[in-house]
């Protein structure tokens, strides 16, 4: 990269400070003088070390406060003063310097006043152009020595104090050619030392140039004598790269070029040959080695580990499914060896009571004269009497009577009766419990009382009570063999029965009202929603079917809701018990890379009792997956849109049996049927009618059922338009009550079909008929429910309106809609406010748990949802490997195009990679929480960890922000070959993926997945910009706190480490133009790695507070 004009301006502002402090080194009186003193004869030797000695602890002329001026450059001063004076393995130039100034060098040495006026010449710019006068040379006084690659003496009488730094001493005797391995700037007429990587020998005439090689200069017109002298000048690369030992060539000392033999590489300012690799290709006088091979290597072993875990992650996921197989199988086996036990245990007790009845008997024919039929063997009976019906019955078990038997078979017949005729609500006659219960047709729903515990739990073991007894006929018949899991529930369960708590739900004038509007979306909805039920809420489009489920559960935001809602006869909020109820979107919210089961088994894991054993668990999920008939596809993925899974109606039913596995007291449905054939809406149906004899109150959206569906439900609530209710009552008597307001249904008319199709005015009723707009007044009425007095006045003047259309009521209508556009615009704006700031309140008010369920905590959730995760990764491995394909091709192009430059240290090269891996990195980082969006609102709504389920995203997104920068280094560090080692660089862009991927979480939760992207691809290209702007204004100041300026930083800085002696200058220059320091790197990745920190903490918050209903 070539600078402009600013560039090395400001770059040449810093040498002043550089040299004057470095070139100290020359000052040390007190030596010289001794050295002097011995004469010329027989002391080049020991004047040599004295030379030497004099700028070697030249550390201890530094003052605190220079040093503190180049801290930004210099970490350790000692340290680079060896990698650029040391001269201790070769001061052969020094011997020489000394023999060709007949031991005059002392005398020919800048002053630290010297050093400064040349600092001064580099920063104004005029090291090879105009010169500023001084005391030697002006334009009165021009000695030889004022011509570049010249130096005189002070003369052999005159001593130098070279700490002086306020005067320059008189400097214009006996002018000589610069010894070899110094360099004497032009305007001055002292020697100072080339450093270490640099090439000064004396220079020659070039007749066809009549320039001064290797050098720029040219010698003085006119003056014969005058000769081309040593080098001129010691600056940054750019200007003074003759300086510098070439490329391909190293420079042991100053005077001494060598070219690079075959099998080692040199770089441009090396003083030794470096090794090449073993497999890397190096000709004589490389300046780089060529190490794509190990490029092509690393990239075969990445390749081959990506195809390995690809090809592998099935196998993986196949044994653990195996392994969870087994522990299903081990749970099943416990389950029923404790049947066995209980079996056995339960036979000796019919024996010893049959002892008991014998003795008893025994006794009462010894002391008594009567016998009471009482005292005979009820389970005896005439042999004529039952011996056909023996004769088929299979043989039992010891302990188990043939009547016994019969009763099961009677148990199975009135299951069977049950799945056949749903309506009936008489129930098993079984002598169990209260015996007085009724049911609500027999003492009508006015009068009916809130249902105790104590009958629900009646109900709940009528049920398994009777399934048990059909499972254990099965399982007797094969002598417990191949036993099913719903039967292990059922017979495991006789004894102790675990009974879920009632929630009975009581509205009474429910009302919503969206804010800012003062529109009515609910009104005056009045009813309750009892345990063991199973109701259906119908009506036309836009009633607010959702909208009541909404009310209900306490999730309609930007409403005001009036009216009250008892849960079990309390004002108790429905967030209360969110751990007992389950919410069945209408989309069917399921994660497509994962199996049925293991869909229904994570939820199951995380919303089952924390204390419940895991074998109950499996058999709770085995009974869901029995019960909605997903045996057939249970290791199935569900699929998504890319991949074809299960079926539509099988995936609505696992949509359904995620809230049934977690045994829910209360379970919404929003239209579970929608999209679903007859058959599977009847099965469907049949499932949650098995809930709902288990004491759970089920209510559901359904949109016009067929008759078969209709007549499976219990209770229905019809809603008109505008949320008003047309009917609430018992399925059988909904048309015996429109019967008797006149609206019949007709013949081979479905009455569901036929109610809706009034409610929405398609059906034309018969003039002596009600108006259908009057139907939800007319329940009120019915009723005995406060009616609103606008509901009244609209009613009665419904019929003088009729037809009423003049031209004169036109225009102010069409002005009122006019003048209200503005103020409609308002109301919308503060509706959606108003539902914002609901949202975020319903998302951070602790609710008290009033469920009695302790679900597991935050580390065993943390636990399942990193399992889960990790799993959907394994599935994703063709979507990972494209990703690293992608980074493997980014590091191919940008390190072949991006050219290591020595002058800017690889700059170039950084920032294509500070805009590339930033923008591919992001883009695969918003699909961890973009698509999964809808799954987390469904699952943190039921009182999942949300910090969880974060962190957990977040762990298994580490293993991809480990392998990228190495994938994406494997191509670029070998193709681009910058100096620095591979770890410094794998470091830093560690540090920027694990920044970036923070960043990207909080774009994608908080927009849409469009926006998201375009904001990934803009960001690291705009903060870039930024980034390189001015420090001093103010784009430039805010580019200071981007990512990317830290990014850069580091990775020029581990690059600028590795550039010293000869190139010190270059670096300090560099470094300063572009702010940067050498201390900054750990800062730089500190900081990167505390704002991929607080962009997780953003992006958490940012995912607790803006969530959607």
């Amino acid at each position: 990269m070539v600078f402009d004009e600013n560039v090395q301006t400001k770059r040449q502002k810093y040498k002043n400070a550089l040299l004057t402090n470095f070139l100290l080194c020359i000052i040390s009186t007190n030596h010289i003088a001794t050295a002097q003193q011995t004469g010329n004869s027989g002391s080049a030797q020991l004047l040599t070390q004295v030379l030497y000695s004099s700028f070697s602890n030249f550390t201890s002329l530094f003052d605190p406060g220079v040093t503190k001026e180049l801290g930004f450059c210099i970490e350790d001063v000692d340290a680079e003063w060896n990698a650029a004076f040391n001269f201790t393995d070769n001061t052969d130039f020094l011997t020489a310097c000394v023999r060709q100034t007949k031991g005059d060098v002392i005398k020919r040495l800048c002053t630290a006043a010297e050093v400064k006026f040349y600092s001064q010449l580099l920063t104004q710019g005029a090291g090879r152009g105009n010169l500023k006068p001084n005391k030697n040379c002006n334009l009165v006084s021009w000695a030889s020595g004022c011509e570049p690659g010249w130096a005189c003496s002070v003369g052999k009488d005159m001593q130098v104090d070279l700490k002086n730094s306020k005067e320059m001493p008189p400097r214009i005797l006996d002018c000589q050619p610069c010894c070899e391995g110094f360099f004497c700037p032009r305007g001055l007429t002292c020697m100072i030392p080339c450093p270490l990587g640099a090439y000064c020998p004396l220079s020659k005439l070039n007749n066809d140039t009549g320039a001064c090689d290797p050098y720029r200069y040219q010698p003085p017109p006119g003056q014969s004598n005058h000769s081309c002298g040593g080098a001129d000048v010691w600056g940054d690369f750019v200007s003074t790269t003759e300086l510098f030992c070439s490329a391909g060539f190293y420079c042991p000392t100053t005077t001494e070029k060598i070219p690079c033999t075959k099998g080692h590489y040199c770089r441009a300012g090396s003083t030794s040959q470096s090794s090449c690799y073993k497999l890397a290709i190096c000709e004589s006088q490389t300046a780089n080695q060529n190490i794509t091979a190990y490029g092509i290597m690393f990239f075969g072993a990445i390749t081959l580990i990506l195809l390995i875990i690809y090809n592998c992650s099935g196998q993986v996921l196949s044994s653990r499914e195996k392994k969870q197989a087994k522990s299903r199988e081990r749970a099943a086996k416990s389950a029923r060896e404790t049947v066995q036990a209980r079996e056995k245990w339960k036979s000796a007790k019919e024996i010893a009571r049959k002892h008991a009845t014998g003795l008893q008997s025994q006794l009462s024919r010894t002391f008594s004269r009567k016998k009471f039929v009482s005292q005979q063997d009820p389970h005896k009976a005439p042999s004529h009497a039952r011996s056909r019906s023996e004769a088929a019955l299979p043989p039992l078990p010891l302990g188990m009577s043939h009547a016994k038997a019969k009763k099961q078979t009677n148990l199975t017949k009135m299951v069977q009766e049950l799945e056949e005729n749903p309506d009936s609500h008489d129930g098993f006659n079984i002598d169990i419990g209260d015996k007085n219960m009724k049911t609500p047709e027999q003492v009508g729903d006015k009068n009916m009382k809130k249902p105790k515990a104590k009958q629900l739990h009646t109900k709940s073991q009528i049920f398994k009570y009777a399934y048990g007894q059909i499972e254990k006929e099965k399982a007797l018949q094969e002598q417990n063999k191949n036993l099913t899991f719903s039967g292990v529930i059922s017979m495991a369960s006789e004894i102790e029965i675990r009974t879920r708590p009632p929630i009975e739900v009581c509205f009474k004038d429910l009302t919503l009202t969206l804010k800012g509007k003062n529109k009515h979306l609910l009104r005056c909805v009045s009813g309750k929603l009892s345990p063991g039920r199973v109701s259906a809420v119908m009506g036309p489009s836009g009633a607010g079917k959702t909208t009541f489920l909404s009310a209900l559960t306490g999730k309609a935001a930007g409403c005001t809701t009036t009216g009250v809602i008892l849960i079990n006869g309390k004002p108790d909020p429905m967030q209360s018990y969110k751990k007992i109820i389950g919410f069945v979107p209408q989309d069917d919210i399921v994660h497509g890379n994962l199996t049925v089961e293991e869909n229904l088994w994570f939820s199951a894991r995380c919303r089952l009792a924390a204390d419940l054993p895991k074998p109950e668990k499996v058999l709770v999920v085995e009974r869901v997956i029995e019960s909605l008939g997903l045996q057939p596809v249970r290791d199935s993925l569900v699929g998504t849109v890319e991949k074809r899974g299960i079926s539509g109606g099988q995936r609505k039913r696992v949509n359904v049996g995620l809230e049934m596995v977690m045994e829910p007291s209360l379970l919404i449905l929003d239209e579970p049927t929608s999209g679903l054939d007859s058959s599977s809406s009847q099965l469907l149906l049949r499932a949650l009618r098995r809930e709902a004899l288990e004491g759970v109150n089920i209510c559901m959206v359904v949109h016009q059922p067929s008759y078969t569906l209709f007549r499976m439900f219990d209770d229905l609530i019809l809603l008109a338009k505008g949320g008003l209710t047309v009917y609430h009552g018992p399925v059988k008597t909904v048309e015996e009550y429109f019967a008797g307001i006149g609206i019949t249904v007709p013949d081979r008319v479905n009455p569901p079909d036929h109610f809706i199709d009034i409610l929405e005015g398609i059906v034309k009723l018969p003039n002596t008929a009600v108006n259908y707009k009057d139907l939800p007044l007319r329940w009120m009425l019915h009723n005995g429910y406060p009616v609103p007095p606008d509901m009244l006045d609209s009613s009665g003047s419904r019929a003088s309106s009729v037809g009423e259309n003049s031209a004169d009521g036109a225009s102010p209508a069409t002005a009122t809609s006019d003048q209200s556009f503005t103020g409609d615009l308002w109301s919308e704006v503060k509706s959606n406010v108003e539902q914002k700031k609901d949202r975020m309140r319903y998302n951070f008010l602790a609710w008290k748990d009033l469920s009695n369920r302790r679900t597991p905590g935050v580390l065993f959730q943390y636990k399942y949802f990193l399992g889960r995760v990790g799993k959907q990764r394994l599935r994703e491995a063709r979507m990972q490997a494209v990703d690293f394909l992608i980074l493997l091709l980014a590091g191919i192009c940008l390190g072949t195009l991006a050219e290591v430059s020595d002058e800017t240290f690889g700059t170039m090269g950084y920032l294509y990679t500070v805009i590339a891996v930033p923008l591919l990195t992001k883009i695969s980082a918003l699909r961890s929480f973009s698509l999964d969006k809808l799954h987390y609102w469904r699952e943190s709504a039921c009182g999942m960890s949300s910090l969880a389920y974060f962190m957990a995203k977040d762990t298994i997104d580490h293993i991809s922000t480990i392998i990228k920068p190495a994938v994406y280094l494997s191509m670029f560090y070998f193709f681009n070959n910058p100096r620095s080692s591979i770890l410094d660089n794998y470091i830093v862009l560690l540090c920027v993926v694990y920044c970036v991927t923070g960043i990207a979480y909080a774009l994608a939760i908080y927009f849409n997945p469009g926006q998201a992207q375009l904001l990934s691809v803009l960001l690291p290209v705009v903060l870039t910009l930024v980034a390189r702007q001015d420090s001093s204004s103010i784009m430039g100041k805010i580019g200071d706190y981007c990512y990317t300026k830290w990014a850069m930083e580091a990775f020029i800085i581990a690059n600028a480490k590795r550039y010293s002696g000869v190139w010190l200058i270059t670096r300090c220059g560099a470094l300063k133009q572009k702010g940067y320091a050498l201390d900054h790197w750990y800062p730089s990745l500190i900081s990167l790695l505390l704002l991929g920190v607080i962009s997780r903490c953003v992006a958490f918050v940012l995912l607790v507070t803006f969530q959607k209903k």
